[in-house]
């Protein structure tokens, strides 16, 4: 594989086209709006969707992966609280595919009208979290999702 200088958002669209994501859908808000962006325009074999709100981003993504494909929700940080309900449920619910709910929190609140810690989220539901501390582990942890997405949520 050719090496390619990449932002975060970037490499994470690239990690979830090749980990076999079939369906993305997020919200638009920046910090996370770029990945929807890159999946839509450079990976058509990714079925990319706006959606009207968090909610319904991470509705579609769960609806995905019940139905077995492996799908991606992407959010900000405020986001998670208006997908709080569908993410309490999928934490004990679990999915067939595989889901990956994607947030980009925003320390120091550069582009939000506030700051928060989405680690907590996980915290509450007991979901499993990884988190990338730079561009090449934004793509690198695209190689563990191929690995562990079956059996993250994976309740049958």
């Amino acid at each position: 594989m050719k090496k390619q200088i990449m932002q975060g958002n970037a490499a994470i669209a690239r990690a979830a086209s090749d980990a076999g994501v079939k369906v993305a859908a997020a919200y638009p808000g920046t910090p996370s709006s770029e990945i929807l962006r890159d999946i839509a325009g450079t990976y058509p074999e990714v079925y990319a969707e706006w959606a009207p709100n968090e909610k319904v981003a991470l509705e579609v993504a769960s609806g995905a992966s019940f139905a077995g494909a492996r799908a991606l929700a992407c959010m900000k940080h405020v986001g998670l609280n208006v997908a709080a309900d569908p993410l309490m449920t999928l934490a004990y619910t679990g999915v067939k595919g595989g889901l990956v709910i994607l947030v980009a929190d925003d320390p120091y609140s550069h582009s939000s009208q506030n700051e928060q810690d989405s680690r907590n989220w996980t915290r509450f539901g007991k979901v499993p979290m990884l988190e990338p501390g730079d561009s090449q582990e934004c793509h690198g942890r695209g190689a563990s999702f191929r690995k562990i997405w079956q059996w993250i949520f994976l309740k049958n």
